[in-house]
């Protein structure tokens, strides 16, 4: 067969266990596809780390970052050590993981005496993206020492971007054009390239980051840009669920979905794929495999097209604000306040879900990503209250942790009856707004955070089954 890529998620990374069974995927993979492209994530928690080790540098608390890079130096070395590498191999790869830390020691220095935000985003974005570059290396050196011409490669010099650090771009023409210089001349000499997830830079060079869950994007671009056959996502769960398994026991694989369905999955919530991601897959017609790296025997989730089925095959719920006025008022001037707030608390600007207004009330839900932390919303709700006294300008607004759920199905605009099943099974829970996507794949309802469990429940009992 042609072209794969496939990605290697965090927990894929994180143990020798682990470690040990993406070595044997590649070389299974091997045997059957004649050019391999690999994309590595950082180990599971090191991005988290280097976030935090950022923030410290910000705020020029110089023994907080040093700790916590010295833990990132101490965990990748241990990891090392235990895996089955020759001296000399070993040898380099401890070499390789102490210049990449010192030289984001530097970074870290260099941050804590910036002035202008606009530098300081750029160096967050060149000590995040670290981790990616030390398990690629990893990586790289276990596809050698199994006799596999596998070669760390550093995606800031591939992947090319716009220069919005911290939710990059890429730039589909200036990568493709890199590609063909760079990296397909490596596969037609038999080389596994294994490529930094995440990252990617700036025409001039300066490395930038595509988002949180970013490495899944990565490889949906690289692909595109390859002209690759299929891309195969390797995670710690089965495949694509019906509901997240924390929230819901019964959730079940999906064995088949098209991209408007996955995609709505992973805007509303699903943890397993960025958002983003499904685009240049969708664009250039490649399939997407979702599989359990622990269990490389299942089929998983296949991604295409189309997929069999109108019935709802998956529910999600993801977190929020709703704000509330009982004042006539226009959104103007309340947009543009919780699009600060979010920006000055999580980076990055609100996501206005849905926005309502009637000659008696106004009310505007706002999604918070998964990707924000779990303490986000009520960091934002306690940001957006004391916003809201310093500016009263605005109107009295109350402002309240909501959450959206979100039933998912292929042309649930046209199946009355679904959608009949769907607000039946809501009947006990006092609905705040209701929105239709606009794939027409989707259903969307927002209620009061205490009644998401139930929602959730009942609507995969009665109508996923």
């Amino acid at each position: 067969m042609g072209t794969l890529v496939m990605k290697f998620g965090g927990v894929s990374v994180a143990t020798t266990t682990a470690l040990t069974q993406v070595i044997s995927i590649v070389l299974q993979e091997k045997e059957r596809w004649q050019r391999l492209i690999v994309v590595a994530s950082a180990l599971e928690g090191v991005t988290d780390a280097l976030i935090e080790a950022a923030r410290l540098a910000q705020l020029s608390n110089q023994r907080g970052y040093r700790r916590i890079v010295a833990t990132i130096r101490t965990r990748h070395l241990a990891l090392v050590e235990q895996l089955p590498l020759s001296a000399d191999e070993r040898n380099a790869l401890n070499a390789d993981i102490d210049q990449l830390l010192f030289e984001m020691l530097d970074v870290c220095q260099a941050l804590s005496d910036a002035l202008e935000d606009r530098f300081l985003t750029e160096k967050m974005d060149a000590i995040i993206g670290v981790g990616e570059r030390l398990s690629a290396r990893i990586i790289a050196a276990l596809l050698r020492e199994n006799d596999l011409r596998g070669v760390a490669i550093e995606s800031m010099n591939l992947l090319v971007t716009d220069d919005i650090f911290g939710n990059a771009t890429p730039d589909i023409q200036a990568t493709r054009a890199r590609v063909e210089r760079d990296l397909l001349p490596m596969l037609e000499r038999d080389i596994i390239p294994v490529i930094t997830g995440f990252v990617g830079g700036t025409v001039s060079g300066k490395p930038t980051t595509v988002g949180r869950g970013g490495s899944d994007y990565t490889a949906s671009v690289l692909a595109a840009c390859a002209g690759a056959d299929e891309v195969w996502m390797w995670t710690s769960v089965d495949g694509m669920m019906s509901a997240d398994p924390g929230d819901v026991e019964a959730a079940r694989v999906i064995p088949a979905m098209s991209y408007e369905e996955v995609a709505e999955l992973a805007y509303f919530g699903a943890r397993i794929l960025h958002a983003r991601m499904v685009q240049p897959l969708r664009d250039y017609g490649i399939p997407l495999r979702i599989k359990n790296v622990f269990k490389p025997q299942q089929t998983g989730t296949f991604v295409h097209h189309s997929a069999a089925g109108d019935q709802i095959k998956a529910v999600t719920s993801i977190g929020g604000l709703g704000l509330r006025t009982a004042e006539p008022t226009t959104l103007t001037a309340i947009s543009k306040l919780v699009n600060r707030v979010f920006t000055e608390v999580i980076g990055t600007s609100a996501d206005v879900m849905l926005s309502a207004q009637s000659s008696s009330a106004t009310f505007l839900s706002v999604i918070v990503p998964t990707s924000a932390g779990l303490d986000a919303t009520r960091s934002l709700q306690s940001a957006l209250r004391h916003a809201l006294k310093q500016h009263p300008e605005v109107g009295a607004w109350t402002v309240e942790p909501i959450s959206v759920i979100t039933a998912v199905a292929a042309g649930i605009n046209r199946q009355p009856r679904l959608l009949s099943r769907l607000f039946f099974a809501l009947d006990d829970a006092p609905l705040l707004a209701v929105a239709q996507g606009p794939s027409h794949c989707s259903l969307s309802v927002v209620v009061a955070r205490d009644d998401a469990d139930a929602a959730l429940q009942r609507i995969h009992q009665h109508i996923i089954g």
